[in-house]
Order: C-alpha cells, then sequence, then structure tokens
C-alpha cells in the first residue's frame, strides 16, 4: 500500500524478532534523518544564494561599471553574454543529465506524496542539475526563483537518505534498510518539502504548513512534530551563516543577503478606504492570476510539443528566452525618465554598488533611473525595493506599469523552459508592481504605506495562482517580520484564492494534470454519489489460490500490469472458497526469483520464512527491483508449485460492493491506500 506497511507473516516474524534495542535504533534514526535532512537542505539553501548573489553580482557590477564610462553596446553585450552562457549551461544539464529536474518540482513532490512513484522524480542526477541549474538560470536573470527547487531539492536530498543511499553510485549504507518501506520513505520526503520551503523563505513555520497543505496528502500528529524538528534545524543553520556572512566574508552575499523583506518599520493602521483598497487588491489577484495559471497552462502545452524534438531544441528555446529577457531588462529602463535623488534618503544616490534602490543606468551624475533599479538587479532586491517603506514617490506609476506588465509576459513564457525554475518569485514580483502601483494611485485617501501595498499585492498574486491560503499568509509574515499585516494579508488571500477558484484550479494542480501524473483529489467528484463499488469494478478478475502453479503466476504477471492480486484459499487449506489476503507484484518477482518451489500442493511457508530475510522484499530504490526479465524459469519448474501465504497481506482492507463510490473514494484517499478489496455481499 501507499502509506502501510504490508502485514504479512514475514513482516510479523521480523517484528517479533526485534529486539528492543532495535526499535529504539529506528526510533532514533528517524529522527537523526530528520536533522540530516534539516542539515542538508539548509546548506544547500546557503550555498544557493551564496553562489547566486556572486555570480549575478559580478555580471551586474560589470554592467554597472562599463554604463558609468558610457560604453553603452559593450554593457548589453557583457550583460547578454552572461546571461546566455549561464542559461545554455543550465539548459544542458537539463536537457542532457536530468530532464525530470526542468520545471518547479513542486507538482512533482505532490504527486509523488498522493502516491506516484514516478521514474527519476528523486533520482541523485535530478538532484545535481537542479541545485547547480537553479543557481545558473537564476544568475542568468530569468524571471524565475529558486523557492520552487528548493522544495523539490529537499524531497531529492530526503529520498536519497530514505532509500539507503544509490547502488548506482556506491553509496550505500547497510543500517539504513530499516526505512525501505513507502510509509517512512514518504514521511521523509514531506520533512524534506517542509525543509525546502524553510530554507527558500527562512520560514520554518510557513515550510511546515506548506507541506501540510499543499504536499502531503496524508498527514498525522507523529509526522507534524518530526517535520516541525526538520524546519528548526534549517532555521538555525540559515540563521547561524547569516551572522557569519553579515562581516562581508562571504563576497557580495554580504550585501544581498539571504531573503527577508523587513517592513516592520512602516506604521499599519488602516481605516474603511484602505480595507476597499485591499478588496479591491484580493479580487484584481484573483482575476490576474487565474489568467496568469490559464496562460501558463497554454504556454506548458506549446512548449512540451517543442521540447520533445530533442536537447537541441530545447536549449535553444532558453537561449532564445534568454535573449528576450536581456532585451527586456536592459532596453525597457530606457524608456523611464531620470528622477533626482531624494535629499533625505540615507542610502548612497545614485548606487553604483551591487545592491540599492537607486540605479544611475544612463542618468546624469545626482539622478536615478527607476525602472533600472527594478530590472538590473537580482529578483530578490528588486521585491525588496518594491516593499521598501516610506519611498512614495521613488517609483513613477509608468515605470511600475510597464515592470508588472513585462515581468507578467515574462514570467508567463518563462516557466516551462527546460532549466529548474520556481513560481514563486515571479509571482511575487508581478504583485508586488502591481501593489505598488495601486498604492501610488490610492495615496490622496490612504494611510497605508505603498511598501505595504506592494506587500499586499504580492499576497493577492500569490493567492489567485496558487490557491494556498494558511501556509502562504505564515511565509509572508516571516519574510516581513510584520504581525500587525496578519488581518489585512489574510483578507486579502481569502478574496483572491475564491476569486481565482471561480474560473480555473490553482496552478500546480494544472501543472500536476498537463504532466498525466494521476493525482487523486481529497473530495469525491459528484457523480460519485449515484454509483456503488461494483459499478466500476472491471473484470475479469485475476486471482491466485494460496498455493499457486509456477507458470499460472508467470503468464498473469506477463499479461497484466496489475501490481495486486487478491490471493483465494480454496480446499483442502480451507472448508469454503475464501479472501486469504492480497499479494504484490514486487513481492511475487522476488519470491519467484528465490525458487522455493515444491512438486506436490502443499503449504511450505515455514521454509520461505527461514530462506529468505524480509529485507530481500523491502521496498527497492527509485527503478531498481526485480524484474520479469530476470526471472530464470525452467521449463520442468512450470508445473510446479509455490506457497504464497508468507508474502500475503493477510488484513486487506476491503468494502462490500454495495457501498457508495463516493464514500469507498473518500475512503481510499484518507487512509492513503494502493488497493481496496471489493467483495460480494454473498458468496453466490
Amino acid at each position: 500500500c501507499l502509506n502501510r506497511i504490508i502485514e504479512n507473516e514475514l513482516f510479523k516474524q521480523d517484528w517479533r524478532s526485534r529486539r528492543t534495542i532495535q526499535i529504539f535504533q529506528y526510533v532514533l534514526l528517524k529522527w537523526a534523518f530528520a536533522l540530516i535532512i534539516g542539515l542538508g537542505t539548509g546548506l544547500v539553501g546557503i550555498f544557493n544564494n551564496i553562489a547566486v548573489e556572486n555570480i549575478s553580482g559580478f555580471k551586474l557590477l560589470m554592467t554597472t561599471k562599463l554604463m558609468l564610462e558610457h560604453k553603452y553596446y559593450k554593457a548589453f553585450s557583457a550583460l547578454a553574454g552572461c546571461n546566455l552562457a549561464l542559461a545554455a549551461a543550465a539548459a544542458a544539464l537539463c536537457a542532457y543529465i536530468a530532464p525530470a529536474a526542468a520545471g518547479s518540482g513542486i507538482p512533482e513532490v505532490k504527486a509523488y506524496l498522493n502516491g506516484v512513484d514516478a521514474h527519476s522524480i528523486l533520482a541523485p542526477s535530478t538532484l545535481f542539475v537542479k541545485i547547480f541549474g537553479s543557481i545558473l538560470c537564476v544568475s542568468a536573470g530569468f524571471v524565475v526563483g529558486k523557492e520552487g527547487p528548493m522544495v523539490h531539492t529537499g524531497a531529492c536530498i530526503a529520498s536519497l537518505i530514505g532509500q539507503g543511499g544509490s547502488r548506482k553510485y556506491h553509496l550505500t549504507w547497510r543500517w539504513l534498510r530499516y526505512f525501505k518501506n513507502d510509509r517512512d520513505r514518504r514521511d521523509l520526503i514531506t520533512c524534506g518539502a517542509a525543509a525546502g520551503v524553510a530554507s527558500a523563505f527562512r520560514a520554518p513555520v510557513g515550510g511546515v504548513l506548506f507541506a501540510l497543505e499543499e504536499a502531503a496528502s496524508w498527514w498525522r500528529s507523529a509526522l507534524l512534530w518530526r517535520t516541525f524538528f526538520t524546519t528548526a534545524v534549517v532555521a538555525i543553520v540559515l540563521r547561524a551563516f547569516i551572522q557569519l556572512c553579515s562581516t562581508g566574508t562571504c563576497g557580495l552575499f554580504g550585501e544581498g543577503g539571504l531573503i527577508m523583506y523587513d517592513v516592520s518599520a512602516a506604521k499599519v493602521a488602516y481605516s474603511v478606504p484602505d480595507i476597499l483598497a485591499v478588496i479591491l487588491l484580493g479580487v484584481i489577484g484573483g482575476i490576474f492570476g487565474s489568467l496568469y495559471n490559464y496562460l501558463v497552462d497554454k504556454v506548458l502545452r506549446t512548449y512540451s510539443i517543442i521540447n520533445e524534438k530533442g536537447p537541441a531544441v530545447k536549449i535553444l528555446l532558453v537561449v532564445t528566452i534568454s535573449l528576450l529577457t536581456s532585451i527586456c531588462s536592459y532596453g525597457l529602463p530606457w524608456f523611464a525618465t531620470c528622477i533626482p535623488c531624494p535629499i533625505d534618503t540615507t542610502e548612497s544616490c545614485p548606487n553604483t554598488d551591487l545592491s540599492g534602490n537607486y540605479k544611475s543606468f544612463q542618468c546624469p551624475p545626482n539622478h536615478y533611473n527607476d525602472l533600472a533599479s527594478l530590472f538590473l538587479n537580482t529578483n530578490d532586491d528588486a521585491i525588496r525595493n518594491l516593499l521598501s517603506t516610506s519611498t512614495t514617490k521613488e517609483f513613477h506609476i509608468s515605470s511600475l506599469f510597464i515592470f508588472f506588465i513585462a515581468i507578467y509576459c515574462l514570467g508567463v513564457i518563462t516557466y516551462g523552459i527546460a532549466i529548474p525554475s520556481g513560481l514563486f518569485i515571479p509571482v511575487i514580483l508581478a504583485g508586488a508592481g502591481y501593489g505598488r502601483l495601486i498604492g501610488r494611485l490610492f495615496d490622496p485617501i490612504t494611510k497605508l504605506d505603498v511598501g505595504l501595498f506592494a506587500l499586499l499585492g504580492a499576497a493577492s498574486f500569490l493567492g489567485g495562482t496558487m490557491r494556498m491560503t494558511v501556509s502562504l499568509c505564515v511565509i509572508l509574515l516571516e519574510l516581513t517580520n510584520d504581525l500587525l499585516l496578519l488581518p489585512l494579508v489574510m483578507l486579502v488571500l481569502l478574496i483572491s484564492k475564491t476569486v481565482g477558484d471561480m474560473f480555473n484550479h490553482g496552478v500546480y494542480d494544472q501543472i500536476v494534470k498537463l504532466k498525466g501524473l494521476p493525482y487523486m483529489e481529497a473530495h469525491a467528484e459528484p457523480y460519485m454519489k449515484h454509483l456503488v463499488a461494483r459499478d466500476v469494478v472491471s473484470g475479469p478478475l485475476i486471482t491466485f489460490s494460496g498455493v499457486e502453479k509456477v507458470g499460472n503466476i508467470l503468464h498473469a504477471l506477463k499479461t497484466t500490469g496489475h501490481n495486486g492480486f487478491p490471493v483465494i484459499d480454496e480446499p483442502p487449506f480451507a472448508d469454503a472458497p475464501e479472501l486469504c489476503g492480497l499479494v504484490l507484484r514486487s513481492h511475487l518477482l522476488v519470491l519467484l526469483k528465490g525458487k522455493i518451489f515444491s512438486r506436490d500442493r502443499v503449504l511450505s511457508g515455514d521454509e520461505v520464512v527461514h530462506r529468505i530475510s524480509k529485507f530481500d522484499f523491502a521496498k527497492a530504490g527509485s527503478g531498481k527491483g526485480v524484474k520479469l526479465e530476470d526471472l530464470d524459469i525452467k521449463d520442468e519448474e512450470m508445473d510446479m508449485y509455490v506457497d504464497l501465504h508468507p508474502i500475503t497481506n493477510t488484513s486487506p482492507y476491503t468494502v462490500v460492493e454495495t457501498m457508495s463510490l463516493a464514500k469507498a473514494a473518500v475512503l481510499f484517499r484518507q487512509l492513503g491506500l494502493r488497493h481496496m478489496c471489493v467483495v460480494p455481499k454473498s458468496q453466490g
């Protein structure tokens, strides 16, 4: 089953034979793994930030230096050249080494936790490409975030530890074999996904809530504890490194810092006009968000056709989008007018070093270009500039409008190309852009700072695209360090989610569907209320006897793709035909490979228990395990018998055939099942 342990005779025997010390080891390992996942994901998060800040910093400083010398064409060539090289490297990694690393990774993790064990989603090669590809494409100036890929990275780290390392890369640990079952593996990957969010946003509680609300399909209180512990470890690791980097030892990272947009300096006091403005933001966020989802869906369908043509075409598409992004980020600031530097600012103006609000671009001394301050910056710094408080007139209304349209369009066309790309940052950027724009328009009648409007705009757009409420609310509050905004953020998220839901599904649900990953919703479809379980059972049913002929088993395995088969006990092993349990395909393959056959139809369970270890039946790593082609069964063995009782799960979940289909579906989803037996009301 998906989240269940297979309770067959081998498992029971193994559990009975464990001593107290082994059970203690098992519990200790669970917590140790949570610690390792937290440390690993935290360190990768730090590494990503340091790498992006330094690569982007080098590129932007070079461009600024050439601009100051009025070498405008050289400046563009330097910017576009760096971007193209970084983008091509990211695309090559994705196209040739791990195609599964393209995109955000959150839909794949969500599908995995729902029960889809798709090949290579969490492979070590995917982890490698996800980390380095994400650094390269964010440094290349694409309108993508490193937050979605961090969730996937956390899940990959957890999977690597959970499956006892990787045999292919000769990294295996014998004592990790306790975790060779689905439930423990999924628990670890849930911890990894939560650690990814905590590492990306420095939001430990937000990470736990994200895993609970968006990623995991199946939850229990013990898992909540471990996830919370994992994200706490991530928070400690990040804090330690930030202290270290604040001394300036991390190169340019000391300037930019891990994303933390502190808006607590602004006074939060609101009246009726402010509430109306916030409601308007929520409605706009819902409309823009659902349109964004619709466009992303259409673009992804187009790109999937293009990407099928091979790795070279994938790389060409990435390079084209990179060139377009470079033209936008360098070309659009030329349309902005130069603004005189404010007298009362504490920052240097114009700003010629890496991060800061006031970029001079082509402007004369003591003037700055507001669009360049947004485009020629790292994404994190652009958001920091948009959320900056007490700088009402810093950005022109026209500049904010141009920025919003550009980021919205670039965000749509960038997602789906062959690079690891997160959706959070483009959405926050575009949302903060129109939030600040509405703040400027409502300036005469509102008391709220435009920086707070930018934050609420980001919240509304996030709610409109991703349709999460609780986790987004907590992530945004942890990001901005301002609890006084809680009621407004809650209001804007609820409105934007409600408006968005009227048009289409959340962006991750759409991508899961588009990728063809089967996903089971938490609620039953309305038509299911009119059907019973019997109506959807297709035949003919393939069953095995408790002691079955080897030839029959092989024939069934070859002619069907089923993963589970009911085992029926018949006379002489039972008085009347009765359901003995369920046997898994993977277990049958291991049993046939072990060749514990008998010439007569007799019970030989004890021999199976003695000759085959429980760990031979443990869940293999992704893409491993015994395959049908590995079996070498001779002709004379085909007529021999094999006892299936030791590997049969004798307590499968069963429902009666007259149960409502809606009820059966909800039961299947909430218990995290993989197989459910439908039994007749009477033996007929």
